[in-house]
């Protein structure tokens, strides 16, 4: 079927829709899009070059939030425009991927900044059964000048991607590309759910997390025809960082929990022994001591409640019984060594106070016995509750 549109620069685009009803879909194209009529039927036209040079049967899905004439003009150029329910880049994404039909499906930008005709690059790997989500890397390609602020080349980008890297060992370059192709199959088993832009890392978080196979191939990234940038570059990279921080308990909580632990349990160990560590601790190093003990102690808790939560199980040695009597056991030495002390006190006929450093031992005790105690009820609260998701 022939089909004359005029588009927004009032050009004759003259294509052929390659699809009918009948005809499967292979492979989707999914856009988010808001308020980008200057350059929605560019993208759309490159991505029907692409479609009918390669015999491709394809769909367009741009999921619109405008308030200008995008929509109107993707629907005249055979795109299927959804609009989405909620604001959110990541969510404008998620409510596109509801109406896919095809086998794989490519996403991208619409204002024109990723070259749609690089499309068969993303797809190669896919069809060839090398890798189950593709990312066009910018940093591996051609960025052309003025495409990206010299804050987000040379420090927000490769910082958040670094931290990817480093907490979940992905491997790739540019973590933030908003150009990729990922088959429908891996797409499903990532159960994506991210709302705004750290929708792009989530992608990423998720397919190492579950194991698929990751590749970036180099693409091309060109300046915004407006130079309107709906980026928040703080706000934006924070959602990144926090998104991140949240998907590993480990680097929040467990390792930071271990460091507080140990420095704080040294530093009560040289305040009772009187060791020189530069200075002679005493009672105050002493106190400190034992709060970063309890601060520590907590995190830890903190990074198993975290680790359950999303769905890596409570180790085994760990259950409520045992997590109970270590709380009672930690709690009662507390309460016996505290009487103790008040006991020689009291014998003094009260004249005689015990020294602070060796009080400060046993309240310690006391606290981390009622943490135990509550953290491991907490503990199989969560536990029971995903279980019972599952």
């Amino acid at each position: 079927m022939k089909i004359l549109v005029e588009s927004e620069d009032k050009v004759a685009v003259n294509f052929e829709l390659e699809a009918n009803l009948e005809e499967e879909v292979e492979v989707s194209v999914v856009i988010p899009s808001k308020d980008e009529e200057e350059t929605i039927g560019v993208c759309i036209n490159k991505i029907r070059k692409v479609f009918e040079s390669g015999g491709v049967v394809g769909e367009i899905i741009v999921s619109d939030s405008s308030k200008d004439r995008t929509p109107i003009i993707a629907k005249k150029l055979g795109a299927k425009v959804v609009t989405p329910d909620r604001k959110g880049y990541g969510y404008a994404y998620t409510y596109g991927f509801r109406h896919v039909k095809g086998k794989y499906v490519i996403i991208g930008d619409a204002d024109d900044t990723y070259d749609f005709t690089e499309m068969p690059r993303l797809l190669e790997p896919l069809m060839k059964g090398e890798a189950d989500l593709v990312i066009g890397s910018r940093f591996k390609g051609k960025i052309e000048k003025g495409a990206m602020p010299w804050h987000h080349r040379w420090i927000g980008n490769p910082a958040l991607t670094w931290f990817l890297n480093f907490f979940f060992k992905a491997g790739v370059s540019d973590a933030h590309s908003g150009f990729r192709a990922i088959t429908k199959e891996a797409l499903e088993r990532l159960n994506l759910d991210a709302e705004g832009m750290e929708f792009a890392s989530e992608m990423i978080i998720k397919a190492v997390d579950k194991g698929l196979r990751v590749k970036e191939v180099p693409i091309s990234y060109y300046k915004r025809r407006n130079n309107n940038s709906k980026l928040s570059s703080f706000q934006d990279g924070w959602r990144h960082l926090k998104f991140m921080l949240m998907y590993t308990p480990n680097y929040l909580f467990i390792y930071p929990g271990i460091s507080l632990f140990l420095f704080g349990f040294l530093l009560m160990i040289f305040a009772l022994l009187n060791v020189y560590i530069g200075y002679v601790p005493g009672a105050h190093s002493m106190i400190a001591g034992s709060l970063l003990i309890m601060a520590g102690y907590q995190a830890l808790f903190f990074g198993l409640f975290a680790k359950v939560y999303r769905g890596k199980g409570v180790p085994r040695f760990l259950t409520l019984e045992r997590g109970v009597a270590a709380g009672i056991l930690l709690f009662t030495a507390g309460i016996a060594y505290t009487s103790y002390l008040v006991l020689g006190w009291a014998s003094s006929n009260f004249s005689s106070l015990p020294p602070i450093e060796i009080d400060i031992i046993g309240f310690t005790l006391i606290v981390i016995g009622i943490q135990t105690f509550f953290s491991s009820f907490m503990l199989s609260i969560i536990a029971n509750g995903k279980r019972k998701e599952n």
